[in-house]
């Protein structure tokens, strides 16, 4: 189990163990199964009240497929997913559908999630008119409520999705998300597709309503500065497994993994003297159908031995509240 960089005496509200999803490809007229791609392949890790979780790494490592499964939208082909002390992978459809009041999701696309054909007042409000039983005059007073907290106004009540910006799409997702007051959020990508400056004004806003509505947030994004200005921890996750877990601090301080390092170093830096000579990684992410022996990274890492190619590194604490999946991590 992955331990935190939080203190000890937080409460946990989620527990994730040996998580995995296998999706099976088929060929032919007969549909027979040629391979198995292993999406997410044992993610383990606990997420505490009042923090914000950053999962980050390339498209393709798994990180959307693990937030499907923390809300309960997908089953694992094994493992568990804990929250609040129940199991949401045994849960049944209306257990889960009661559950959902608690587990919340911001979307990547602002567009596609919003229904085009419902007004902004439908859209906030229909949580609320399936899980509680407020009248149309409650629900139209919180929808008003919610637009103020996001940076909207009741004039907006009667528009379509269409007639916003990105950011006044997200910002009205988020007011969704926030309807029935959850515990967690699962924010899958949420700024990726905004501009530069409307996604510093989103993850400010964010940040704010955790501290007002006292959330717990699991933030997944492909970019490590999104992830840096509101995370308290970070997963970097790389072929379906988390390589490393720490606190953001740490991780930019010093990051013990070879992949974490290229993420780190390929960030654009503003001033030339303050770039390094760092060489790109070669080669793409390996095809998760057929994962390479030993360590996944291997066939991209510079600093790869025999081992790395034989047998797969378990996630270890290499310092205080830091883990890393490598047989050589990276000290400073």
């Amino acid at each position: 189990m992955t331990n935190t960089s939080e203190a000890p005496s937080a409460d946990v509200l989620m527990e994730v163990k040996g998580l995995k999803k296998h999706f099976q490809v088929k060929k032919g007229y007969f549909k027979k199964e040629i391979s198995n791609v292993k999406a997410v392949d044992g993610v383990d890790v606990t997420i505490y009240e009042g923090e914000t979780l950053g999962i980050v790494g390339e498209s393709g490592c798994g990180k959307s497929t693990t937030g499907e499964m923390l809300l309960g939208l997908m089953k694992p082909t094994e493992g568990s997913v804990t929250f609040m002390g129940k199991d949401l992978t045994a849960m049944n459809k209306k257990e889960l559908r009661e559950m959902r009041k608690d587990i919340q999701v911001i979307f990547q696309d602002p567009f596609a999630s919003l229904n085009p054909r419902m007004t902004v007042e439908e859209l906030i409000g229909e949580p609320l008119k399936i899980h509680t039983s407020k009248t149309k005059k409650e629900i139209r007073n919180e929808v008003v409520e919610l637009l103020e907290v996001v940076g909207l106004n009741q004039e907006q009540l009667k528009r379509y999705p269409h007639e916003f910006s990105g950011g006044q799409r997200q910002r009205i997702g988020i007011a969704r998300a926030l309807a029935l007051k959850p515990k967690l959020i699962i924010c899958d990508e949420p700024v990726s597709a905004l501009d530069v400056s409307i996604q510093a004004q989103i993850l400010n806003l964010l940040k704010k309503l955790q501290r007002e509505f006292n959330l717990t947030l699991v933030f997944i994004a492909h970019g490590l500065p999104a992830v840096r200005n509101i995370s308290d921890r970070i997963a970097v996750m790389y072929l379906g497994k988390i390589v490393e877990i720490t606190d953001r601090d740490q991780l930019f301080a010093g990051a013990l993994h070879p992949y974490t390092e290229a993420l780190l170093k390929s960030i654009p830096v503003d001033h030339p003297s303050l770039r390094s000579n760092y060489q790109p990684l070669e080669g793409d992410l390996p095809n998760p159908a057929n994962p390479p022996s030993g360590c996944a990274f291997h066939t991209r890492c510079p600093f790869a031995q025999e081992i790395c190619r034989e047998k797969a590194p378990s996630l270890e604490e290499h310092r205080e509240n830091h883990h890393a999946a490598c047989h050589y991590p990276l000290y400073k």
